[in-house]
């Protein structure tokens, strides 16, 4: 396997799980931060973007993964490079939303 393959599926993790709250949002009507709003990732924008942009993301995950190599979900290797990307990815966007959200601060706990 080549290390490109593991990057990829890293990243396809990290796409994957942003499209999350972006699509869960816009389909609930609300709005939330993307990159589109004023100040990017702060201000919030209306629910069609949002579920542009989760859609974007899906997309751009399903070819990270699947059109990059032969991704195998009973290979370890393989699904431990998309699980690391998909759990930093949660990570950091737990402490930025949660800033805007009532979860927790970048400096609390």
């Amino acid at each position: 396997m080549q290390i490109v393959s593991y990057v990829s599926y890293f990243f396809g993790g990290a796409f994957l799980t942003n499209a999350v709250p972006h699509f869960v949002s816009g389909l609930m009507g609300q709005p939330f931060q993307s990159p589109f709003a004023k100040p990017p990732g702060q201000g919030l924008s209306t629910s069609t973007v949002n579920v542009l942009w989760g859609f974007f993301n899906f997309a751009v995950g399903y070819l990270l993964v699947c059109r990059v190599g032969t991704f195998d979900l009973r290979s370890t290797d393989q699904v431990v490079a998309l699980g690391f990307g998909a759990l930093l990815m949660s990570v950091l966007t737990a402490r930025l939303f949660g800033r805007f959200h009532g979860g927790n601060s970048p400096g609390g706990s």
